[in-house]
């Protein structure tokens, strides 16, 4: 019943297809009544929870559909490509999206062993802890249910909504991606640490050598460990977070040239090169045929 009210509550509160802020920093709903292809996109650490319908997510060419049953947690920015192949005006999807805050999560998650609470172990851990998806459980649902409900009185979202988010989170810490949540947010994380350096700093030289010396690792063993964590060899990953925050800005309306030095291309040519063999088309061949679908998160 809990899912239900959910999804009217974002029924309710949303006229058009794509983001809807609630009044809580970091929470939005979002509608799609049409189809939307898998498209590049970077998920900066966050939840995705469906309540109608169905979206997907691929991550290095692993596949990831997720529904009602299950949300997605991505507590680590990731390039992705995500749609909603099967939305329609008779089947429209609904959900929430909701970003992790670090610090939040971090303090939680050090609360949390302090007082002894054990997490429980994510099967496979050591592989793609980039994407989890956990099951929608009674604590999780409960306390979505809760921070929802706060959006019908700006009072008690001003009030209450940091409290209820809170909550959310430490459902969230408990849940089937609990594990990985707290090894991404924990203070010893030194791969999380530099996919967020990476994240923040694209528009700067990265090199492998200089991400393995953040992390305080050789760097081969720092490959070796950042491939477990994200199923991606660090240049690799390097690049497809570039290319696909490039190809956002481009579907936005930033020109190709200026959205290449924005993500820290020198090159033109590189950058064409590079573009086109990630995505099959040229960026002015992207540009001209593709615009960044709402609520594609």
């Amino acid at each position: 019943m809990s899912k239900n009210e959910i999804k009217q509550l974002i029924a309710r509160r949303t006229e058009k297809d794509g983001l809807t802020d609630t009044g809580i920093a970091g929470v939005r709903t979002f509608r799609a009544t049409q189809a939307i292809p898998c498209v590049p996109a970077v998920y900066d650490p966050c939840v995705v929870a469906i309540v109608s319908g169905a979206k997907e997510a691929v991550l290095d060419g692993h596949r990831y559909v997720y529904d009602d049953s299950q949300y997605l947690c991505c507590p680590m920015s990731m390039p992705v490509k995500a749609g909603t192949p099967n939305a329609s005006s008779e089947n429209p999807l609904y959900g929430v999206f909701v970003s992790l805050d670090p610090h939040a999560m971090s303090q939680l998650a050090l609360e949390m062993e302090n007082a002894g609470g054990v997490l429980p172990t994510a099967v496979g851990e050591l592989r793609a802890q980039g994407i989890r998806l956990s099951k929608w459980d009674d604590g999780f649902t409960e306390a979505l249910l809760r921070l929802l409900h706060l959006g019908a009185s700006h009072t008690d979202t001003a009030v209450l909504g940091e409290a209820r988010l809170r909550e959310l989170y430490y459902a969230i810490l408990k849940g089937e991606a609990g594990k990985s949540a707290r090894q991404a947010f924990g203070a010893g994380n030194a791969i999380a640490r530099s996919i967020a350096h990476v994240s923040s700093h694209l528009d700067e030289p990265i090199s492998i050598d200089d991400m393995a010396t953040r992390a305080g690792m050789s760097r081969a063993v720092f490959h070796r460990r950042f491939k477990q964590v994200t199923t991606m060899a660090p240049i690799q990953f390097v690049k497809s977070m570039r290319l696909n925050n490039a190809a956002m800005k481009i579907a936005s309306g930033m020109t190709v040239n200026e959205a290449a030095i924005d993500v820290g291309y020198v090159s033109p040519s590189q950058f064409s090169r590079e573009f086109k063999r990630m995505y099959g088309q040229s960026p002015r061949q992207w540009s001209e045929g593709n615009q960044l679908p709402v609520g594609v998160a």
